[in-house]
């Protein structure tokens, strides 16, 4: 078989990092192997799939069953997909020792390039989200004034989730993904550039309409969101500047979803690094006068700030093919499938709505319990956030594979997605839960941010923690759902019983244990939807060894909670926050790790073949 990894893309207009489409291999004719990174998948033959979406998100994974033909893209007529590849053997968790071809090398380096610097940006982006928190706390505490602007911080939150990191996401990274095919395989006129024209000012419009009628209800979506709220005035006027994030938020993310399918990461990554420097620099400059609504005008400001460090990239990469699209090309050019938008959307709002089930029950808590909220889930979360990289990184890949039928590598991909996600995730939810208080004592204890404070937000946030699996496994495997192209409901039923769940468990909770209730409700309702999501996978997705994914997380899953325990232990014998969570932190990552080693988790097999290939040149040097 004859295997064609991705072709270098040229670019004349991106330098330096951005240009991640220099280490993509020629064209090699080596028998594929399954490869020995952890990042690696097989050879693509499709030119510039190897790349992918927000994803914002900040926010997972690939698909379904075998698809024989290329679902219809609005841009340009459909092309047949090779035949599903039916003699390939059966992939194991087991990741074999065969060294990979030269062509699967280079591939597996462009991945590995485009997961290291996703996750650098992302990692700026999220440490600058930390200094928003910090300087919110420092100027303006945790009172009935943080909360009101919490309630308005509500818009951004579900805007980034439906518009940049799940959401249109998903339609729109296997759309372009499509186009961009079609256009290195030679399509009549530029594919890229008919999609664009079917798709932005529609998207332009509609999302335009949304911010202005978000603008004139802010008053009625206050009330709904938070009826307990004392002065709901201060909400309004934040609700207010924080609506027109729809309308920013809208093009960031059909920007991101655009490059990523044409591998460019550097600018979608740095979305949240522009961002959150319009909220800062707006909160120190504007605080003393404004009050907390210059936060809300940093929203505004950020929100701009995201399409700005986009804009000149995706204009790039249109101008590439000067070719005008023809006649033909433009008839054909249709929205995208209504249906298909319709589930991506319902199923993001759904799971986003966690946010306001919290935000709803805390109202009538007393002050600052929406504050606790908000700084326990933002620090928690984080974990959460970087191991979802790498299945950013992935979605075009899987996106590709289902489109051509080829199930089997799909499956692999998913696998390996799903064991390295998951071992990430608890590591970090074992520092988390073992060094809570010294985490929020360093980051947040200053200025309006008291002791008690701390103690509060700490105690929410190890409850919080429980839920990060959860968490990372719905937006891992949301993504194998709908990297097909086609609409699935049964996400949104997932999602739904969680919601119901969160729902139920939290009115009881909240009466007995205020913010931890809660917080509880949070992480029993995504694990239910978690355990939905993977007992779906098969017929609606990717065909996953779901026995066998199981029995492999629960390995990293026991590891996670004797480190958590024993961190926990160690951390809390000093009264210094830092040496607790230096001590903590670094006796949580060793016996996670020991005993991962011990349980024979796979995902780490990689790595420690890696270190002991390098180690005899370590010693020599």
């Amino acid at each position: 078989m004859t295997v064609q990894p991705p072709r270098a893309a040229t670019d004349d207009g991106d330098a330096g990092t951005d240009d991640l489409c220099a280490l993509s291999p020629a064209r090699d004719t080596a028998p594929a192997r399954t490869p020995s990174d952890p990042l690696a998948l097989p050879s693509s033959s499709s030119p510039s799939l190897s790349s992918v979406p927000p994803g914002p998100s900040l926010s997972s994974v690939p698909p379904g069953p075998s698809v024989s033909s290329v679902p219809p893209v609005s841009a340009a007529p459909s092309l047949p997909s090779p035949p599903t590849i039916s003699s390939a053997p059966a992939p194991s968790l087991e990741i074999p020792s065969a060294a990979p071809s030269p062509g699967e090398t280079a591939s597996n380096r462009f991945l590995a390039k485009a997961a290291l610097v996703t996750i650098a940006l992302s990692i700026a982006g999220a440490l600058l989200g930390l200094g928003r928190d910090q300087a919110l706390a420092h100027l303006f505490g945790a009172d009935s004034a943080t909360d009101a602007f919490l309630v308005a911080w509500t818009l951004p939150e579900f805007a980034a989730t439906l518009l940049i990191e799940d959401g249109l996401a998903f339609v729109l990274v296997p759309a372009f993904s499509m186009a961009v095919a079609r256009r290195a395989q030679g399509a009549v006129g530029d594919p890229v550039r008919a999609l664009v024209a079917a798709t932005l000012p529609r998207l332009t419009l509609a999302v335009t309409a949304v911010a202005a009628l978000l603008i004139a209800g802010a008053p009625y979506l206050v009330e709904a969101l938070a009826p307990g709220l004392p002065d709901p005035r201060l909400a309004v006027d934040c609700t207010r500047l924080t609506a027109t994030c729809v309308f920013t938020f809208g093009l960031a993310g059909y920007c991101s979803a655009a490059l990523r399918a044409h591998r460019r990461f550097v600018a979608p990554a740095a979305i949240y690094v522009a961002y959150n420097t319009g909220i800062i620099t707006a909160m120190f400059v504007l605080g003393g006068r404004w009050g907390v609504r210059s936060a809300a005008l940093g929203v505004a400001v950020g929100g701009a700030l995201m399409v700005v460090a986009q804009a000149p990239s995706l204009w790039r990469q249109l101008r590439r093919h000067e070719t005008a699209t023809s006649g033909a090309d433009v008839a054909e050019s249709r929205p995208m499938d209504l249906t298909l938008v319709s589930t991506v959307l319902l199923f993001a709002l759904c799971r986003q709505s966690q946010v306001l089930i919290e935000r709803f029950l805390a109202s009538s808590l007393p002050a600052g319990a929406i504050s606790h909220l908000n700084y326990a889930q933002k620090v928690a979360q984080m974990p959460m956030v970087l191991s979802l990289m790498l299945c950013t990184v992935t979605f075009p890949v899987v996106a590709q594979a289902m489109a051509e039928g080829d199930t089997e590598r799909a499956r692999v991909r998913v696998e390996r997605d799903l064991a390295l996600v998951s071992c990430t995730v608890l590591l970090g939810t074992a520092a988390v839960i073992a060094c809570a208080p010294q985490i929020i004592q360093l980051l947040f204890q200053r200025g309006a941010f008291t002791a008690q404070d701390t103690a509060a937000t700490a105690a929410v946030m190890r409850v919080y923690a429980l839920g990060l699996l959860g968490h990372t496994l719905v937006g891992a495997l949301v993504r194998s759902y709908f990297s097909s192209g086609r609409p699935t409901w049964y996400p949104l039923f997932a999602m739904t019983a969680g919601i119901v769940a969160t729902s139920w468990i939290g009115a009881l909770a909240v009466g007995t244990w205020g913010v931890c209730g809660i917080a509880a409700a949070n992480a029993g309702g995504i694990t239910l939807s978690a355990l939905l999501l993977l007992c779906g996978m098969g017929p609606r997705s990717v065909p996953i060894r779901t026995r066998r994914v199981v029995a492999e997380l629960g390995k990293p899953v026991r590891a996670a909670l004797v480190a958590g325990a024993v961190g926990a232990l160690c951390a809390s014998r000093t009264h210094s926050p830092l040496v607790g969570l230096v001590l903590g932190g670094t006796v949580v990552t060793a016996v996670f790790a020991v005993l991962a080693w011990a349980l024979g988790v796979q995902a780490l097999a990689p790595v420690l073949r890696s270190l002991k290939r390098r180690l005899p040149h370590v010693r020599f040097r």
